[in-house]
């Protein structure tokens, strides 16, 4: 990698790293004030005096590993890195740039940003999803077991088509050759066959007439769904084989974590006087007669602080709907990689602020 883009990648690092320190200091203040005490013992270089630490280069390594996927650098170009950000660091120091109220308002940012982070970590470390909880939910949504299903459909556009099927199977016609000649479906060439799938897995209408059916039966009535009409056949029904709880208790984690956070934060909303400040409305303008010759004059009507409530309400709800939607994800199994999600949102954040 040229050597050039390092420091774009290493914006966010640097103040992630400091502030975690706790050497970030608010506005004024010395260039000592930006930097861990370092020992001579302990360093890797010095700068006009300062030293940067063997620490420093260890967490920078660590750092870019992570952001890179594994990626390495050589040694030398990290330690340049943090040269040329010690270099940096002095000269915005010297021109006390650390005053400005743009810095001021960026070490903010970064603050508030941290101090989130640290409550979201402090409160799961104090509340951590155990194993009980784990296995509760898992009994609750994934280990019953359910019945999964091996069926054939015809799918045609209208209903008189359906029934004409319907009609020829009932006269004792091949439902394969059936499917493969008149339906519309892209299981059509293979005669139908939709293979085994869970009841969940197909659109309600679909599934409620695949589970009333007995093996060997074809549906006596078309069935409607968004795709068109069908006529269903299901050849099998067997036991559903839940997949073990060791092997998918990473999974379910994430999201009674985020369960418990909901309730962290509800508690916290909860306790806590909260007001929403919307745009006040225009001041309405005094009626005035229209012009005989402007019959269909209007006047305009402001928005309102109900309506505007209602619009952040519909927000909510469609943030809160998203979350749902992850959580039902996690419950039938699919992975989700959570790891680390919160850490690294808040170093996002702080790319942001840095760059």
């Amino acid at each position: 990698m040229n050597k050039k883009i390092i420091p774009l990648i290493l914006a966010g690092t640097a103040a992630l790293t400091a502030c975690k320190e706790g050497q970030l200091s608010s506005a004024g203040g010395s260039s000592d004030t930006l930097a861990t005490v370092v020992s001579k013992e302990d360093a890797i270089a010095s700068v006009n005096g300062k030293y940067i630490s063997k620490k420093a280069l260890e967490t920078l390594e660590k750092e870019i590993s992570q952001r890179s996927r594994g990626q390495s650098f050589p040694k030398e170009k990290l330690l340049d890195e943090l040269v040329q950000r010690e270099l940096l660091i002095q000269d915005a120091v010297s021109k006390q740039l650390e005053k400005t109220p743009d810095f001021a308002e960026k070490i903010a940012t970064i603050k508030k940003s941290l101090l989130s982070q640290a409550a979201i970590q402090e409160y799961l470390k104090a509340n951590p999803v155990t194993d009980e909880e784990l296995k509760a939910e898992y009994d609750k949504n994934i280990g019953k077991a359910g019945e999964e299903y091996k069926a054939r459909h015809i799918l045609v556009k209208t209903e008189d088509e359906a029934k004409k099927i319907i009609a020829k199977l009932a006269k004792g016609a091949d439902f394969a050759k059936l499917a493969k000649k008149e339906s519309t479906g892209p299981s059509g060439p293979k005669g139908g066959d939709l293979g085994w799938f869970a009841s969940g897995q197909m659109v309600p209408p679909f599934s409620e007439a695949v589970i009333a059916l007995k093996d060997k039966e074809f549906t006596k009535e078309p069935v409607k769904t968004q795709f068109g009409w069908h006529v269903i056949l299901r050849e099998e029904a067997r036991a559903q084989t839940p997949p073990p709880f060791e092997t998918v208790k990473e999974q379910i984690s994430p999201m009674l974590q985020r369960k418990k956070m909901q309730t962290y934060l509800d508690g916290l909303r909860a306790k806590a006087q909260v007001d929403i400040f919307t745009e006040p409305a225009a001041p309405a303008t005094p009626p005035t007669a229209a012009p005989a010759t402007q019959p269909n004059a209007t006047t305009a009507t402001p928005t309102t602080a109900g309506q505007a409530t209602e619009k952040a309400v519909e927000s909510t709800g469609k943030a809160v709907a998203e979350t749902a939607n992850q959580a039902k994800e996690i419950v039938k199994g699919k992975a989700v990689e959570a790891g680390g999600k919160a850490v690294e949102a808040g170093k996002g954040a702080l790319e942001a602020v840095t760059k």
